[in-house]
């Protein structure tokens, strides 16, 4: 298994994003919905998380409910991708 960076996946979050015309601020606190990041995109993200590191990433809805910021995303996703 692969462990990707905070850094690493904020790349993908970026690509993700630009792949829409978007693009990821520099600040972590930037609210999602602001910049535009939609659940689809969560879960492009988390794909592309999957594929970097080779294990499936397993999370409940829950847990998505705390997600506002870029931020968040980025604690989530490296928390989970520990996790594995």
């Amino acid at each position: 298994m692969n462990e990707l960076s905070r850094a690493q996946i904020r790349d993908l979050m970026a690509q993700v994003l630009k792949n829409q015309d978007k693009e990821l601020p520099a600040d972590d606190a930037a609210q999602l919905r602001d910049i535009g990041f939609r659940s689809l995109d969560f879960s492009e993200l988390a794909l592309r998380v999957e594929d970097e590191t080779g294990e499936e990433l397993n999370f409940d809805a829950p847990g998505l409910r705390r997600i506002a910021t870029v931020g968040d995303v980025l604690d989530f996703l490296v928390e989970l991708a520990q996790q594995q």
